[in-house]
């Protein structure tokens, strides 16, 4: 056991600390309470410093999120605010893409940053294309600025990117795309480098387009769009023409449901075609529509009161006027023709006789009411003048009549027999889609009793005339055929350059549909017998596109024609008014 004693000591062993003077404690305590007033100030100056610095990045913050947005648009605001300014879409009536703007990224260089010019050249040529030398000349000229490439792909972009070359960057920008390609091509137009309209839909409602979100709906049906391309090249290529052009025409709205020109260009590059893939022939050529034209001169004749369908006109020789000779095809019938068989046989003689008996002044203020004297209405800038004689003489009169002589867009041909088998109603036809309940009224140009009767005689002609090739089981068509030498670049006429057309309605008895085939220089086949008319090549045309319209139009095909006749009974060899021969 441990000894108390110890402790006890151990206890007297450590000495207490000697006791300081006063003077001593006095100092030490001043001493203390110095250093303690001296880190607590350093402290404070401390916490001041934090505060301030706290309070900086927090005014930084208040500025770039709330203040700084309105001031000056941000980097991540700017796409946004580009997304807005893309020029709107055009589509077809039921919605389908034919024009529309991509995002895309266009390549730039600022080349006084471009350490070596030759090299950066060569690695960009290898992705973006183009020339060498030039791009190296655009890097070594000292500029500020040179664009290289606009429009580039994602591919391009990353595979530039890589490349890390210093001085190049990239620019948002936009490219227009037609999904349709060549399809709409002649309708659709196409624009520059920098978004501006310079042909069809994209010219004539370019500031629309620049300033409006939404799309420009046309009256368009690509379906029927496709089928008319596709008919119209494969009569180019067994007819070996050299071009060819389409409509489709609703009878009752005056909307465009297919218009194609052949041969037509891709827009994304309409500079690398020649200008005559570019031409617009439905609506920007003008040319003389043949016998087509007789369906005007018949339609002007009975409802003036001139003829009715049994009068009789000499056709028993060629008309000889002044140094013209006005001749049927083939030789005609010889014999005198009644008003119906005129148009049957599509005699020249015949309608130049009808012309006459019209006379000048109201053939050409019919002419003029039908809408042949003055461009066809329409949303394009691609539109043609008509041409017609300064004088109108009674020679003129005579090769009107049987499409000579005046000279007309294929779109006013079309515009005019619509008003012929629609009720008499002429209306300006469009490529804009319309409301069923904001169609234009029109202008009353015949009677529908003239109306009725033309489409009688329109039926005829494909029954039992010159436009039989043209029948479709089930849908009555009805129509006319023309064919008329173009004039040569020489003076004169090309007696073997033809334009062959057909122009028809469907179903006949209460027309849906006009429809216009025209070929441009075609040849006669083996099966044609070596013919190159209307009849022979443009009616067979007309036939196919009927017969794949039809139904895609939602046309069910009839049986057996309606009960009351659509033209009616006039004794049809009673005699009636006659022109003598000149």
């Amino acid at each position: 056991m441990t000894d108390p004693s110890l402790f006890a000591r151990a206890r007297h062993t450590v000495a207490p600390p000697p006791a300081l003077p006063a003077a001593g404690r006095v100092r030490l305590e001043g001493e203390g309470k110095q250093a303690l007033e001296t880190g607590r100030n350093r402290l404070i100056v401390t916490g001041a410093l934090f505060a301030a610095v706290f309070l900086v990045i927090a005014g930084r913050l208040v500025d770039v999120t709330l203040i700084g947005r309105s001031a000056e648009p941000r980097i991540a605001a700017a796409p946004r605010v580009a997304m807005e300014t893309f020029r709107a879409d055009i589509t077809d009536r039921n919605g389908v893409l034919l024009a529309t703007s991509l995002e895309t990224a266009s390549l730039y260089a600022n080349p006084r940053r471009v350490p070596d010019p030759a090299v950066a050249a060569r690695k960009l040529v290898a992705i973006i294309g183009g020339d060498s030398s030039e791009l190296e000349a655009k890097l070594a000229s000292g500029k500020n600025f040179a664009w290289l490439r606009r429009n580039l792909t994602p591919t391009q972009q990353y595979e530039v990117n890589r490349l890390g070359i210093p001085g190049i960057d990239f620019q948002r920008d936009e490219r227009r795309v037609y999904p349709l390609g060549k399809v709409t091509s002649h309708i659709v137009g196409f624009t520059d480098i920098d978004n501006k309209g310079l042909a069809g839909i994209e010219r004539r409602f370019d500031q629309q387009l620049r300033s409006a979100q939404r799309p420009v709906r046309l009256s368009l049906d690509v379906r029927a769009q496709y089928v008319m391309r596709e008919e119209l090249q494969r009569s180019i290529e067994e007819f070996n023409a050299v071009g060819a052009a389409g409509m489709l025409l609703d009878a009752r709205t005056g909307e465009i449901l297919a218009m194609a020109s052949l041969p037509d260009f891709d827009p994304h590059l309409p500079g690398a075609v020649p200008p005559e893939s570019r031409f617009n022939r439905p609506t920007l050529g003008v040319y003389e529509m043949g016998s087509t034209f007789k369906l005007f001169t018949l339609a002007m004749a009975l409802d003036l009161g001139v003829a009715n369908l049994g009068s009789t006109w000499d056709a028993t020789h060629p008309i000889q006027i002044s140094r013209f000779t006005i001749k049927d095809y083939r030789g005609g019938e010889h014999r005198w023709l009644t008003t119906s068989e005129v148009l049957q046989y599509s005699s020249n003689i015949g309608a130049a006789r009808i012309g006459v008996a019209i006379g000048p002044a109201r053939q050409k203020d019919f002419m003029r009411r039908i809408g042949m004297l003055n461009p066809a209405p329409l949303e394009l800038p691609e539109v043609g003048q008509p041409m017609f004689p300064a004088q109108w003489k009674e020679i003129n009169t005579m090769t009107i009549a049987f499409g000579h002589g005046l000279a007309v867009s294929p779109l006013q041909l079309v515009n005019g027999v619509a008003a012929l088998a629609n009720g008499g109603v002429l209306r300006p036809s469009t490529l804009l889609k319309r409301d069923p309940l904001d169609v234009p009224t029109g202008v009353q140009v015949i009677s529908p009793e003239t109306s009725r009767t033309m489409r009688g005689l329109m039926r005829m002609v494909v029954e039992k005339g010159t436009g039989k090739k043209a029948e479709v089981p089930g849908y009555r068509v009805g129509g006319k055929t023309g064919s008329a030498e173009k004039i040569s670049a020489h003076g004169g006429y090309a007696r073997k350059a033809l334009l062959s057309s057909f122009v028809g309605a469907f179903p006949i008895d209460d027309p849906r549909y006009i429809v216009l085939a025209m070929l441009d220089e075609p040849h006669g086949t083996k099966a044609t017998g070596g013919f190159a008319t209307g009849g022979a090549v443009a009616a067979p045309t007309v036939g196919r596109l009927v017969a794949r319209l039809g139904p895609l139009m939602g046309l069910d095909p009839v049986d057996r024609p309606p009960a009351r006749p659509v033209v009616p009974v006039q004794n049809a060899r009673a005699p009636g008014p006659s022109v003598a021969a000149n």
